[in-house]
This record gives structure tokens, sequence and C-alpha cells, in this order.
């Protein structure tokens, strides 16, 4: 785990009839705005695509994590690096050439990540992380929001990480899918550099006092790395 473990607030399970307020109200605690973008093909839900992107990118100065759970990404990563996004991730097996999608991100400006859901072994990642920022790994089956962490997937993180170090790199490990607060601590534990979390601070009440209660325990993780009391 590095220095700074990073908070990605997810849309997915905010207010959409005030998605803007609720931007708003994580925003002093966000190091990403999570956002994922789903097709209704590679999983069983529709989400946004690239106007809601922008429309993002409008209200808010925190960089855009567009993650795509869809179908033949080669086709959207420049709409959605035109619409604002900083960053982006696919599927691994979302598409027959990940490494020309990976190429095309990276020449648009875009710091570029791979995904890989709970029936994807770790091994096939191994090929791109030498091109790749951050890899995802979904504690959950992606298309839904709301759903609990399956913490056998947690190993998954030291792996990646064991994987990359041996080809002399680093790649940011970035967890998906069920971090709450009563399982922040295993999954940093596990090394996570960077935490999605959805539903856990939309869906609570208090949007900004549950970010920052989060924000809270990966400090506290910051502090304790650096020996500070």
């Amino acid at each position: 785990m590095g220095e700074k473990v990073r908070l990605s607030p997810s849309i997915l399970n905010a207010d959409f009839s005030n998605l803007g307020a609720a931007i708003k109200a994580v925003e002093p605690f966000s190091d990403y705005i999570h956002m994922d973008v789903m097709d209704g093909h590679f999983v069983p839900n529709i989400t946004f695509g690239p106007v809601v992107v922008e429309a993002v990118k409008r209200v808010t100065g925190v960089p855009i994590d567009a993650h795509l759970m869809i179908y033949n990404p080669p086709e959207w990563v420049e709409t959605f690096a035109e619409a604002g996004a900083d960053r982006i991730s696919f599927h691994i097996r979302s598409c027959r050439d990940p490494e020309s999608v990976l190429r095309a991100t990276r020449a648009l400006g875009v710091s570029p990540g791979l995904a890989i859901s709970p029936e994807v072994p770790t091994f096939e990642l191994k090929p791109f992380l030498g091109m790749i920022d951050f890899a995802i790994v979904m504690c959950v089956y992606p298309g839904f929001g709301g759903q609990k962490l399956m913490p056998e997937m947690l190993n998954r993180i030291g792996s990646i990480k064991r994987d990359a170090s041996e080809l002399g790199i680093h790649v940011e490990v970035e967890v998906d899918g069920g971090v709450n607060v009563r399982n922040l601590p295993a999954v940093l534990e596990a090394g996570a550099d960077n935490v999605v979390v959805g539903s856990s601070i939309f869906s609570g009440g208090d949007i900004a006092s549950d970010a920052s209660e989060i924000k809270a325990i990966l400090e506290g993780v910051r502090r304790s790395q650096r020996g500070i009391s």
C-alpha cells in the first residue's frame, strides 16, 4: 500500500435528481469521482454515458475515474476522454486487443487502467501491467451497486502487486465493490491504494459526514504508516 490511500466516491448510488449537490458534498474528501459506465450488454444494467461525464466535469475539479463496463471500449475511449475523463479503465475481457486500447488511451493524455471481475484470474493482467497505471479488483460481480464485498477477492491485491514488482514497476490497485466502514480495515490491510465507495457514502442520509468518516480512516492509515500519532 502506498503512502496515500485514495478515496473515489462512486456516484452510481447517488440521487440523480440532485447529482450536482451530491458531488459537491463529497468533493472535499475525494481524490477521484468514480463513474461506472454500463451498457446493458457487458453487464446487466444501463447507467450513463459521456453526456453525464461532461455534466460532472462542469461541476467539479476532482479528477474523473471512468470505469467502462461495456463491450467494444475501443469505440468509446476517445469519446469519454473528450467528455472529461481523467482516468479510463475497461474490463480485460471486454475486447479482443486490450493493448491497442491502452495505448490509445494514453495517447489521449488519459491514465489507462484494466479491471477484472471475480471470475477472471489475476494472471490475465500480467501481460499488460507495464501498460497500465492502475488495476481495478472487483469485489462484487459488476452491474449493480449495494452488493456485499467478497472477502476472498482481497488476496488479489497482493498477487497483482507481486507480479508488478517482479517486472520492476508499480501499479496502483483500486478496490471496487461493497467497500464500507466495517470492511475497510481489511481492504486496507490487503494493500489497496484506492478505494471506491458508493452506497456507504450516498445511501446513508448524510453524504458529507459519511465521506468524511471514510476519509478519516484512510488518513489514519497514512499517519500510521508515517509513524505519526
